[in-house]
């Protein structure tokens, strides 16, 4: 890409292609950033109208930002447009409803397809109601695409296990992963071991999970461990929970999160000794925590941030209004807890009279 950069930067005459593929290769290589900036850029061009293919390349990168507001004015423009006739802007738009958290939306630019509907289009769908909850919508969605003859992929079945994982229907997951050899001739890849993984975790069968990783066709991923230490994390296994961060350890010693993991399950176990030892593995092999930062959405413009960030020309006013919020927040529960204290108070003593 930064190759790519200084020859579009060199260019002394840049067209629609030329901004596109630029927008496309940020999105594509996940500098989702750099492509909605970009993107933004091109807005301003007076001569320059984005095209289906611009749109169909700039809506990923808003749907990993969250860019919401910035996704509603691109469906606006490509609906004024007729854009709409061109199946892939409309997967896209629904992916991107799904992803920023508009399920409704989703759900409405998937009836309003219709039968026009590729596999794309019931994969998203699938996949946008499983990771938001609606599992029994989603196997519903999933059912209903197979009584109509359109055959699943792989990708129809990550969909459909992380349904049931997030549904904590176990039996039905192990149902439906059986099925994709038996029914479909599907050969479940690492991907589906995973979501596999995902589901005993959840519903606390953590050694099932361990045995799954164990009797994989493949060698199991950081992901898969990765998920299964989670697990151990909300259970608080520190057994499997060890086995897990040692492989993960071995696969991408660089990664502080699964030392964070480990030392918060040893924490909350007692283990104090534990996360004395990994605090100091992590400083002697000179293993960092790596700041955590957030994206936000305001006035058509996506903004990144780290803890104490000061690097926005007016943080200052950013840090008066936070701090205002906070002395409001922190002044209207101080009220609500003597209002609560006052009713607890005279419910005591009615009870004392009634007594």
């Amino acid at each position: 890409m930064e190759g790519a950069a200084t020859l579009f930067d060199e260019m002394p005459v840049k067209n629609v292609v030329s901004w596109t593929a630029m927008i496309s290769g940020y999105s594509q290589n996940g500098r989702y950033a750099h492509s909605l900036k970009l993107f933004m850029e091109m807005e301003k061009m007076k001569d320059l109208q984005p095209n289906e293919v611009t749109i169909t390349s700039v809506l990923p990168a808003c749907a990993s930002l969250g860019a919401l507001e910035v996704g509603q004015r691109i469906e606006t423009y490509a609906r004024a447009r007729g854009y709409f006739k061109n199946l892939f802007v409309c997967n896209a738009l629904l992916e991107m409803y799904a992803k920023c958290g508009r399920i409704d939306k989703a759900t409405a630019i998937f009836e309003e397809i219709d039968t026009r509907r590729n596999l794309c289009s019931w994969n998203t769908m699938i996949m946008g109601l499983a990771v938001h909850g609606k599992s029994i919508e989603a196997l519903k969605l999933f059912n209903q695409m197979l009584s109509e003859g359109m055959p699943p992929d792989d990708v129809t079945f990550v969909g459909a296990i992380l349904a049931c994982s997030h549904g904590g229907m176990v039996k039905k997951g192990r149902e439906i992963f059986k099925s994709m050899v038996d029914k479909f001739s599907i050969t479940p890849k690492l991907e589906h071991y995973g979501c596999m993984v995902d589901l005993l975790g959840r519903a606390g069968q953590l050694q099932d999970a361990y045995n799954l990783i164990q009797t994989m066709p493949m060698k199991p991923d950081s992901v898969a461990w990765g998920t299964l230490l989670g697990a151990c994390s909300f259970h608080n296994n520190v057994e499997l929970a060890e086995i897990a961060a040692k492989h993960l350890s071995e696969l991408e010693p660089w990664n502080p999160g699964n030392y964070v993991i480990l030392s918060n399950i040893y924490a909350n176990t007692g283990r104090w000794d534990g996360v004395a030892k990994l605090r100091k593995t992590m400083k002697g092999s000179q293993i960092t925590k790596a700041a955590g930062y957030s994206f936000i959405e305001e006035g058509s413009q996506v903004y990144k941030f780290i803890v104490d960030d000061k690097s926005h020309p007016r943080s200052d006013e950013i840090y008066w209004i936070l701090n205002e919020i906070s002395s409001k927040m922190k002044a209207c529960y101080e009220d609500d807890a003597t209002i609560f204290e006052f009713f607890m108070s005279e419910r005591r003593e009615t009870n004392q009279v009634t007594k």
